[in-house]
């Protein structure tokens, strides 16, 4: 069966859904970054968004382009956090009642956002149990309306907004770094490179504990993994969508990874150098042009920051150097 993959024309409407609801977050430069690659990196800062990160984008106009009688049943989703509190601050601004399930090991301050926004958090164990078969059953037996984390149409074209933006303010670009878990940041960004930028070269980030996606890429067709054990949280998905696979298949250039370790090197670098709070996962694009995977000397690259829901114990530690 075909899919039906959405397209640059649906960022666009996303666009006018988002207009004056999220932020237009900053572009950001640093010279020290520059020096140390010998490229002009354009950092496109959504670490700022509304609830701290780019899942904002996504969850509101899934939500947004709901009808009247969904809205009333209310909507679930499965989620480590960032499209947690999503979901639950864009329900809250929708008046819609908002389920959403997440792993035991979530970083609390994600949990605690999620109730904060209004969301009712059912836990679940990411090694243990099957997160859509739990969303699934709680559609089923309540009728609410499931909205996944990545693979949604509406979703994809939220988040495709954010390197909108950024090509909007920074011309064309030689590179695009975007981060990957499920997909949906990277095939919604390469939707707007595909029409903003076409000769982007976009490379999708994932931690190297989790190449679902690179192996994916590589191979031609969807990998699905045990679920990775790496610092990125937001990344540590097992497989990638069917629709967000058929938008990277088509427009994605390369998948990189980078380890952990690298990781916090690029979270210091952030609050040292930029003065900017940056979460693992959030660190991931940047991670891969800092190194840097591949050679980007005498270009223009764009980095989408993803988020900045740290958790604070352990992004002392990182700053640390523990």
């Amino acid at each position: 069966m075909s899919l039906t993959l959405p397209t640059y024309d649906d960022v666009v409407r996303a666009a006018g859904v988002l207009k004056g609801v999220v932020h237009r977050t900053p572009v950001m430069t640093s010279a020290t970054a520059d020096a140390l690659t010998g490229a002009s990196l354009f950092f496109k800062c959504e670490n700022l968004q509304r609830m701290g990160a780019f899942k904002f984008r996504g969850a509101y106009n899934a939500i947004a382009n709901l009808s009247a009688e969904e809205r009333r049943a209310g909507v679930v989703t499965f989620s480590s956090g960032n499209h947690a509190q999503a979901i639950a601050l864009a329900a809250r601004l929708l008046d819609v009642k908002a389920t959403i399930i997440m792993p035991h090991d979530a970083p609390a301050a994600k949990r605690a956002a999620t109730e904060g926004y209004g969301g009712t958090v059912v836990i679940y164990d990411r090694y243990k149990d099957d997160r859509e078969v739990l969303a699934t059953r709680l559609r089923e037996e309540s009728g609410m309306v499931l909205i996944p984390p990545f693979d949604h149409a509406d979703v994809i074209a939220g988040q495709g907004t954010a390197a909108m933006e950024l090509f909007q303010e920074t011309g064309e670009l030689d590179y695009l770094f975007v981060c990957l878990g499920g997909g949906g940041l990277l095939s919604g960004s390469a939707l707007s490179a595909a029409t903003l930028s076409p000769r982007c070269q976009v490379i999708g980030v994932e931690p190297e504990a989790g190449n679902d996606g690179q192996r994916s890429f590589r191979g031609g067709e969807i990998v699905r993994i045990p679920t990775p054990v790496s610092i990125a949280d937001g990344a540590l998905t097992t497989n990638l969508g069917q629709l967000t696979f058929g938008i990277i298949r088509e427009k994605v250039s390369d998948i990189v990874t980078v380890q952990d370790a690298q990781l916090e090197a690029t979270q210091r670098f952030f609050a040292q150098r930029m003065k900017l709070v940056v979460e693992p996962t959030g660190a991931l694009a940047a991670t891969a042009a800092l190194q840097p995977v591949l050679p980007i000397k005498g270009k223009r690259v764009g980095i989408v920051i993803s988020g900045g829901n740290v958790d604070l114990i352990a992004y002392g530690k990182t700053l640390a150097g523990n």
